[in-house]
């Protein structure tokens, strides 16, 4: 790696604030209180996490020490005792709240359920003596290959009920997917669903789970449990495979939930590297639980009245954290839907939005850009008045999307809560508290309190205003990851040996380049593998893909990098358009000329290729490593089962 310099003439200056009556009714009222919240923190660390710690969650025991710190490894609230599903249910079972709906959720064909508090309460613990009965304990581990229906919040909840450590597989990986992450995890039992339903479609996850228990290459699991979905005809192995809806029957409701230590492992949820086998992040139960708790309360402004939905899958960390962990432990409504926004379909979101009075909407840059193309009319025609404030997460936003967002979803009065995170942190790092920060589009603006960002280049220098670097955390956080699973040597190298500080420091290493303004916001400019040299000049991916994303014609952009003789490296920009346009050399060379006029002649793109659609992991990514290989004339390699539709990538190879 070198150090980075982000060399452009796109720069954002709009500010927008919350509105007074917006900020009087927050947690967090102005940038004031949020400074003085960060200078507590930074005064003394331990004390802000265990004030906080102890007034916003319940304990069974008193941690005996608030850090230890033996760097890079990090144990929170060491000696404390808590369950995380007491404070998501338990402690809700109040006569005023127990009746409160807890999860509401809506099925692709129409079907929907709203569980209480109460009902979600027996629901776990009903599971969760079902997995003892076939004997699962504290310590074992638990994969869950379930669609987006209730039964995969229950899962995951009855495991961290008993002290299981569940480890969510996304409900669309194929086989060798789920086998290897069923290998590294050695899980003892697997949950999963005969289907499951994706635009219209009918997803065959049972079958996935048969071929990769086949002929015994996972020793470890000893039983399945299938949810009745779909309906469709599945094999059923005698004595290994048992339906959900026979094991709950007659099954007590009454489970204690189990005292755990602080810094016992919670779940192991695999996030794939650009080379060799996904990472199992290990995240424990103290701090993950403070942590989620808190910047959902925070970052959302989340009440026990709103109405919260986190559009992401379960299957990744944004659906662990703010579709289950996060909002039930604030005592809040959280939203589940099965499906997704397609071509038949346009509209499906705005309709869950309309009819549940969703407040809080969460969702992905990717997913905004794909609404745009079906157009205003669609949310205009529904009542989406409920919503008061908006988020994105995933990736960096493109003003020009950030503006619709705005403009068309939140009517001009909501803010948006632009968050930056990683499956490693376990919550939101950056992120404007909505009713203390001016927002700028596309900018993540300062850090939450208590994390210590910087952008430094590779000896741990801040590097100058608007210059860019290297993304950095400074000091450990209660969210932090705790090791890759069975694999301490790949947590060493990945995260903490990358920006080496003279003073022997450690620095976590996001992988991110980014920059810092003058008003000491951060822009995230792209994975550092994602920044570009040209001609000396380097310049971030996502700079340029804001500008043609800014173009009328665009409605997604990625760009990359190849090998150029005479510059260094040189752009390749995929485009897929929106539909009333068509791809024609008149229009490439107007987007190249869009491109030298936001940002300079160093940044035109040497070739444009026009796509349908872009290749993309489930979670809505784009896959760069894949468009950097066909933009170089290389063969595509690498781990494609995270892949939403492969064949958009074989139609760009051909």
């Amino acid at each position: 790696m070198t150090t980075t310099t982000i060399e452009s003439n796109l720069q954002e200056q709009r500010l927008f604030k919350p509105s007074t009556k917006f900020s009087q009714a927050s947690y967090i009222k102005s940038r004031s209180e949020y400074n003085k919240l960060c200078d507590r923190a930074q005064e003394n660390p331990e004390r802000f996490w265990a004030e906080l710690a102890d007034s916003e969650l319940q304990w069974f025991k008193t941690w005996d020490t608030v850090l230890d710190w033996q760097p890079p490894h990090a144990k929170w609230f060491v000696g404390g005792k808590l369950n995380i599903t007491h404070n998501c249910l338990d402690r809700h079972l109040t006569a005023s709240s127990k009746n409160m709906p807890a999860l509401v959720w809506q099925g692709e064909p129409g079907d929907a359920r709203t569980y209480s508090y109460f009902e979600l309460h027996q629901e776990v613990c009903q599971m969760a003596n079902v997995l003892k009965q076939l004997g699962v304990t504290k310590g074992d581990r638990v994969g869950i290959y379930l669609p987006m229906i209730p039964e995969a919040a229950i899962a995951m909840l009855a495991c961290a009920r008993i002290g299981a450590v569940h480890s969510v597989i996304f409900a669309g990986f194929s086989a060798e997917a789920i086998k290897g992450r069923l290998l590294d995890a050695e899980a003892k039992v697997v949950i999963t669903a005969d289907g499951g339903w994706r635009k219209n479609k009918v997803v065959p996850l049972k079958t996935q789970v048969d071929k990769a228990l086949a002929s015994g290459e996972v020793p470890s699991v000893e039983s399945v449990i299938v949810v009745i979905r779909t309906g469709q005809r599945i094999h059923m192995q005698p004595d290994r495979d048992y339906w959900w809806q026979d094991l709950q029957n007659g099954t007590s409701c009454d489970c204690p939930a189990e005292p755990m230590d602080s810094e016992d492992p919670l779940f192991i949820l695999y996030t794939s590297g650009t080379t060799g086998k996904p990472k199992g992040v290990v995240h424990t139960v103290g701090g993950y639980s403070l942590y989620t708790h808190l910047t959902t309360k925070w970052a959302f402004d989340l009440k026990d009245t709103d109405v919260f939905w986190c559009t992401a899958d379960v299957g990744w960390i944004t659906g662990h954290s703010y579709t289950v962990y996060g909002p039930l432990s604030n005592g809040a409504t959280t939203v589940m839907y099965e499906g997704a926004p397609h071509a038949g379909n346009p509209g499906c979101l705005w309709d869950v939005v309309e009819k549940y009075g969703v407040t809080v909407f969460y969702t992905a840059p990717t997913a905004i850009r794909l609404l745009m193309t079906f157009g205003e009319e669609l949310p205009q025609s529904r009542n989406l008045s409920s919503i008061r404030l908006l988020g994105t997460v995933g990736e960096p936003i493109n003003p020009t999307v950030w503006m619709w967002y705005h403009r068309v979803i939140g009517a001009g009065r909501c803010p948006i809560v632009d968050t930056w995170w990683q499956t490693e942190t376990g919550g939101v790092m950056l992120t404007p508290l909505p009713g203390a920060i001016p927002t700028k589009p596309g900018s993540a603006t300062l850090p939450f309190p208590g994390i210590v960002a910087d952008v430094v280049d590779l000896s741990g220098n801040p590097v100058p205003v608007n210059e860019g670097g290297y993304l950095v955390i400074k000091q450990p956080w209660p969210g932090m990851i705790r090791t890759v699973y069975n694999n301490p040597d790949r947590y060493l190298s990945t995260y903490w040996t990358k920006i080496a500080p003279k003073d022997g420091q450690y620095f976590y290493f996001t992988g991110d380049g980014a920059r810092q303004d003058e008003d000491g916001y951060f822009w995230i400019v792209g994975r550092v593998d994602d920044v570009i040299n040209i001609a000396g000049h380097r310049l971030g991916t996502m700079e340029v893909e804001s500008a043609l994303v800014s173009h009328s014609a665009v409605a997604e952009a990625a760009v990359v990098g190849r090998a150029s003789e005479i510059k260094g490296e040189e752009l390749v920009a995929f485009i897929t358009l929106k539909p009333e346009y068509v791809a024609t050399e008149e229009l490439t060379q107007t987007l190249k000329q869009h491109v030298v006029h936001e940002i300079g002649a160093i940044a035109r793109p040497a070739e444009i290729q026009f796509a349908k659609a872009l290749p993309k992991t489930r979670s809505g990514k784009i896959m760069r490593r894949f468009l950097r290989a066909i933009a170089s004339g290389e063969e595509v390699t690498g781990d494609v089962s995270t892949l939403e539709d492969r064949t958009a990538l074989d139609k760009l190879r051909s």
